[in-house]
């Protein structure tokens, strides 16, 4: 019985140190880790390399997972070697190009500022030229700095070249809310206004001089006299002149609208047209 207890106890302490360097051996093995292009990382086995495709099992597991070589960044084995499978997109940090694109404003920055667009001019029904336009800008422009009080009025050249910059033409101004030109121009007012003008009648305006000479005769006291008359006339050609002058917010909202028909006939009727619609904007402060 002593030899019998004694050979249950050493068998017994044996059994014990096989399990101990047996469960030893499986928790202190190493194993493959693979990374991906994500940032994740697998624990396992890489049984194979194919060409588009890693075989794969996961520590504990008998599952065989096949993983696309395109998502794999890299392999490090059991024994140490790295082996990378792609190459990691490099982020590159450029410093921004201006492309010419005009910087979005807050509100707070375009607060009681105010641009004047190229107005428009239809003469005889025809689209005068650009210079036209440009010069009733800056005419608006130079009346209403004067009397802008706590506005801003931003000067034509720096309203065209913003509208430049954005592609805003005349052709193209209708593919955009006036809400979102007031953020291209960073203001919270935009004037624009239409000019129609159109040939009436001409009014003509006649000029008569007269000469006189006289010659006296050597032989009497009477006199004789001769003269001549000559007539000039010039026409002047007369128009009616039509404004239409709006102010929008930076909300799209129409906040003054008036039309006018000029008191004269001229051609620069248009002037005091604009002068008397202006005076009596919101925007004008004596």
């Amino acid at each position: 019985m002593r030899y019998f207890s004694l050979f249950k106890t050493v068998l017994l302490l044996v059994l014990t140190v096989s399990c101990y360097f047996t469960s030893f051996s499986q928790t202190g093995k190493k194993h493959d880790v693979i990374v991906k292009l994500n940032g994740d990382q697998l624990n396992g086995d890489v049984l194979e390399i194919t060409d588009s495709t890693i075989r794969f099992t996961y520590t504990g597991e008998k599952l065989v997972y096949n993983i696309k070589k395109s998502d794999i960044l890299k392999i490090t084995f059991a024994s140490g070697r790295v082996e990378t499978i792609n190459t990691p997109a490099t982020t590159v940090q450029n410093t921004p190009v201006n492309t010419g694109a005009p910087t979005q404003k807050s509100a707070e920055e375009r607060r009681n500022k105010v641009a004047i667009l190229p107005f428009s001019f239809v003469k005889d029904g025809q689209n005068a030229a650009q210079e036209v336009s440009d010069e009733v800008q800056n005419e608006l422009f130079a009346l209403l700095s004067k009397h802008s009080g706590v506005y801003t009025v931003v000067s034509p050249r720096a309203t065209n070249v913003l509208l430049n910059k954005a592609g805003i033409t005349k052709a193209t101004m209708l593919n955009y809310t006036m809400a979102e030109i007031c953020q291209i121009l960073g203001v919270e007012f935009i004037i624009d206004g239409l000019i129609t003008q159109n040939r009436t009648t001409q009014t003509s305006y006649g000029n008569t001089s007269y000469s006189d000479k006289t010659k006296k005769k050597e032989d009497s006291d009477d006199k004789k006299s001769s003269g001549y008359a000559s007539t000039s006339s010039t026409s002047v050609q007369n128009y009616e002149t039509t404004m239409d002058m709006k102010i929008y917010n930076d909300k799209s909202e129409i906040v003054y609208n008036q039309n006018r028909k000029a008191f004269w006939n001229t051609g620069d009727a248009y002037k005091n047209t604009m002068e008397y619609l202006i005076k009596r904007s919101p925007l004008y402060k004596k």
